[in-house]
């Protein structure tokens, strides 16, 4: 593999030069740094990252190479991976490619050679940015030019993207270790409905996992038949799912999941699902300085005030103002923001982070048992 030349600019002026080993073109999006040690393929296949480059604070990247064992989705959204050292020659006896060939292959950009420390300071200190990158566009102002013309992250609804577009049924469950497969789900039991704004397998595994009968379907559900469905006793309840973008764009998907807790249907969700709820209750989200991207972030419980170190994927976050409505069950010891809630009214609740840990630790795992017990 043979490194070649790609040109970086920021759009507050920062011009840089680096290597590109993954696809050759010239990509847009958002800046952000994600701190996990291990991952990087689920990094990459998370459609919450669609429309954004992800700079790997860990060093060494590519080291154990990509398999199909290991995708979050279909494909990959991100705009590219942005990483200090890249090893194309990997060793894992899982692997079936590597990762300059798994960038390729869904046209997402890698760049290396770069100061990866650099970035994360930047991003830590400015926020999060919108950047261009090009292996065939090297002139700066015509980089400026090109990104100013092009669209902010806050204007693209990605989930149009992301989102199936047809019906179906998960039937796999979580991921076993021991075996390296995929485990057999407890029989099946009480039917959810999962709206896909970009939801991740590995969140459909653990829902699985737990014994819930598991449907998929596209962002652009029908409020009125989940209702039919939920007094008709044909499902049990309806779980949001994560996704990429600023949820405040999303006023038709706010406006019909309203309907959904004013027939009190019992719901759970996470990341994008969870801000999404906040505004469909009146509490609209603000977006965070630099979001918290990574494997290794502290929660509060505040039920038993235990400590979960969980795996996060977020700009955006809810406002202090819900509490009104709203019990906290979870703060983040980063920043005290609010990391989870059960609504006072509703048979509701919902996290900010990600209990299915792919990448990241397994302690927030009993989330998906306490959705299967309230219902």
């Amino acid at each position: 593999m043979r490194k070649e030349p790609i040109w970086i600019y920021l759009e507050d002026g920062t011009y840089i030069e680096a290597k590109s080993f993954g696809f050759s073109g010239t990509k847009t999006g958002e800046i952000v740094f994600n701190t996990s040690m291990s991952g990087y393929q689920e990094i990459m296949s998370d459609p919450s990252y669609a429309g954004q480059f992800v700079v790997f604070t860990m060093p060494e990247i590519g080291n154990v190479g990509c398999n199909s064992d290991d995708m979050e989705s279909q494909k990959v959204y991100s705009s590219g991976a942005i990483v200090r050292n890249y090893q194309e020659r990997f060793s894992n006896f899982r692997a079936q490619k590597s990762f300059s060939s798994f960038l390729q292959e869904h046209e997402s950009l890698g760049i290396c050679d770069i100061d990866t420390r650099f970035l994360t300071k930047h991003i830590r200190n400015n926020g999060p940015q919108m950047m261009i990158a090009s292996t065939n566009i090297s002139d700066k102002e015509q980089l400026k030019q090109m990104l100013e013309n092009s669209p902010r992250i806050e204007e693209v609804n990605y989930i149009k993207e992301v989102s199936t577009k047809e019906v179906y049924e998960h039937t796999s469950g979580a991921w076993d270790m021991n075996n390296l497969s995929y485990q057999e789900p407890l029989s099946l039991g009480k039917k959810i409905v999962v709206i896909d704004f970009g939801v991740k397998r590995n969140i459909l595994n653990e829902l699985r996992q737990t014994g819930l009968s598991v449907e998929v379907i596209p962002y652009e559900f029908d409020p009125d038949r989940l209702i039919e469905r939920f007094f008709d006793g044909d499902i049990k309840g309806v779980f949001l799912s994560n996704g990429p973008g600023d949820p405040l764009i999303l006023e038709e998907e706010a406006k019909k999941i309203k309907k959904l807790i004013d027939a009190k249907v019992p719901m759970f969700a996470i990341c994008l699902g969870h801000q999404l709820l906040s505004i469909a209750h009146g509490h609209k989200t603000y977006k965070l300085k630099f979001g918290q991207h990574g494997g290794n972030h502290p929660v509060s419980n505040q039920a038993n005030k235990k400590v979960e170190i969980t795996a996060q994927n977020h700009n955006y976050n809810v406002p202090d103002s819900i509490c009104d409505i709203a019990s906290v069950t979870h703060i983040n010891l980063f920043d005290q923001t609010i990391e989870g809630v059960r609504y006072n009214s509703e048979p509701i609740f919902s996290v900010q982070h990600h209990p299915e840990a792919s990448p990241g630790p397994h302690d927030s795992k009993y989330i998906f048992e306490e959705f299967a017990q309230m219902l």
